[in-house]
């Protein structure tokens, strides 16, 4: 079961990433910050174009190191009242770019 809290390190993030959409959810690393992470597909940040996502779907924000995303989350949440707003715990400067998470959920 995912829980929807304010940060996901990146390994909750891809942990709940790969259970979301096995449940047929849409589950987006969006970028704030027009860096995007090497290894990563993410979404630019356009608030008309995420507007479209169906309801539920899952806005994974990310800056430089999770800060200001996190201090954006009531702002987020506000301007996506239909979708859940996570931060990415650390930022780019934390991602692996390595890590994976393996079928029967271990990661690697």
């Amino acid at each position: 079961m995912v829980g929807f809290r304010d940060e996901w390190t990146q390994e909750e993030y891809l942990r709940a990433r790969k259970e979301l959409e096995a449940e047929g959810r849409t589950v987006l690393l969006v970028d704030t910050i027009a860096r995007e992470i090497e290894g990563a597909e993410t979404t630019l940040y356009n608030p008309f174009e995420l507007k479209k996502y169906p309801e539920g779907t899952v806005l994974v924000f990310y800056c430089d190191t999770g800060k200001e995303t996190k201090e954006r989350l009531k702002e987020f949440r506000e301007r996506f009242p239909d979708k859940i707003c996570i931060s990415l715990r650390g930022g780019r400067g934390y991602w692996r770019k390595t890590l994976r998470v393996r079928d029967d959920g271990q990661s690697v």
